[in-house]
């Protein structure tokens, strides 16, 4: 068989599937004892047709796809692929380009030399921020906190990359207390540990309290590194960032906010201003295949301090062969990775879609369908919306008679999951159980909102308790 009709045989499965999505349930049908005689067996001796495998292998994991491309997933911050994006994905598997050094694919390092550039302007951070693209926000933050670890040791005139961490000076990280879970996670990596977090107070939206990131930063000294956000993951809330750059510039402490979705805000003339502050910051990180709605997986790192960032990531060998200082970009420079995939032609392709206008209207869309989703569950009796719906998360609760509000909740997240029309998760909020829909799909319309929450009300009519 002919590369061009494997290709041809395999576009045309792909494209059923996708055409395919608004008619087919959004969660999985088949359980993992079934997928797994499915795919499983045992070791194949002998070669198989390649075309055989393809097909056999879309037959048998259909069942156990989720259909989080199409416009009925609310589960978790999960966009889909712009049709643009993923055909520059599918081109970046064809072109095959390892996008580590210049002289491995000057075309990839180009193009990710501009998508980054162009997605910094996007998102409203300084002139000459340094980037790096990774896999998603988690080894963003990992790599812009390696940047922070590497400047806020310079200060006191520790060499980290020479010394490392045995016998160095203790290093404070100030974080929100209800930070994501992806920032302790690369705290870990980066070897400082858990015990150098100090947790400051949020409030009821989870917005870090100003008097208190001040009151904890005036109790100590040292090396210190605050960790804001933009975006909750379960409101959708934001630091007070203008606050926030205040109090640490003050003290001298490095800024690094996690915009994993909401930084995105900032491409938006009507959202922008939940972000003012935030190009004070010393680092950021976000991630693509979020909001911009391009294939997993693609995260970037961005840092004020270029040096810092590339002193943290960079890499020499002989046998490499390196570009030249000042000329064009080795990718190996920025990421903690060798050898990965050009994740820039799909940024470039999404970006140069949409343009800015199109960014705009993308995120203010998903904001749109959130409020109305808050809008019509908030004027129900008996359910309860539990913030402030200011971008894409929508947090809701639904009130049994008999006080058992947590059971009820999580009989109704089921009853949705089960029926099919659209998918949404479960969360724990300040103690509280709460279903979590989170919009950021650029196939969602309006329509699958309204087909969704007649799913939700339906599930709820039928949870209410049988004395009712």
């Amino acid at each position: 068989m002919t590369i061009r009709r494997l290709l041809d045989e395999t576009a045309g499965l792909a494209a059923d599937y996708l055409e395919g999505i608004p008619q087919r349930r959004v969660g999985w049908s088949a359980d993992v004892d079934e997928l797994r005689s499915s795919l499983g067996g045992p070791l194949p001796e002998a070669p198989v047709e390649p075309s055989k495998v393809i097909s056999q292998l879309a037959a048998a994991v259909a069942p156990g796809l989720v259909a989080s491309p199409g416009g009925r997933y609310f589960g978790f911050v999960i966009g889909g692929a712009l049709p643009v994006a993923l055909a520059a994905d599918w081109l970046t598997s064809a072109w095959d380009q390892n996008a580590g050094l210049y002289v491995c694919g000057p075309s990839a390092a180009v193009a990710e030399e501009v998508a980054g550039a162009w997605t910094a302007e996007l998102l409203g951070l300084p002139d000459g921020v340094s980037f790096g693209f990774v896999t998603g926000c988690q080894m963003a933050h990992v790599t812009a906190l390696a940047a922070a670890r590497q400047r806020v040791f310079a200060r006191v005139d520790w060499d980290v990359n020479e010394r490392g961490l045995i016998g160095a000076p203790a290093v404070r990280v100030v974080v929100g207390a209800e930070r994501h879970a992806t920032v302790d996670r690369a705290l870990r990596f980066l070897g400082f540990g858990t015990g150098c977090v100090a947790a400051v107070e949020a409030d009821a939206q989870g917005r870090i309290v100003p008097d208190r990131l001040r009151e904890t930063l005036a109790d100590g000294a040292g090396p210190t590194i605050v960790c804001a956000q933009a975006g909750n993951v379960n409101t959708g809330s934001f630091d007070p960032l203008e606050e926030i750059a205040d109090i640490t510039q003050e003290t001298g402490a490095w800024l690094h906010i996690d915009g994993a979705f909401g930084l995105w805000a900032a491409a938006s003339p009507k959202l922008r201003h939940l972000v003012a502050g935030a190009e004070r910051a010393d680092s950021w990180a976000t991630d693509a295949h979020k909001w911009l709605n391009v294939p997993y997986d693609s995260g970037i790192a961005f840092c004020a301090h270029p040096e810092a960032q590339q002193a943290a990531m960079s890499v020499r060998a002989n046998y490499l062969i390196h570009a030249d200082p000042g000329g064009p970009r080795d990718e190996l420079d920025w990421n903690p990775e060798f050898s990965r995939r050009a994740r820039g032609f799909p940024v470039y392709a999404a970006i140069r879609s949409l343009g800015r206008a199109g960014v705009a209207e993308l995120v203010e869309r998903s904001c749109a369908h959130a409020r109305r989703f808050g809008e019509v569950l908030g004027a129900v009796p008996n359910i309860e919306v539990l913030n402030d719906v200011v971008l894409n998360q929508v947090l809701v609760r639904f009130l049994d008679e008999a006080g058992d509000h947590d059971a009820r909740t999580r009989a109704v997240i089921k009853a949705v999951q089960d029926d099919g029309t659209c998918w949404l998760s479960g969360t724990t909020w300040h103690g509280m159980g709460a279903m979590r829909l989170s919009v950021s799909n650029w196939a969602t319309t309006s329509e699958d909102v309204e087909g969704s929450l007649e799913a939700i009300l339906r599930a709820a009519a039928d949870a209410e308790p049988a004395r009712r």
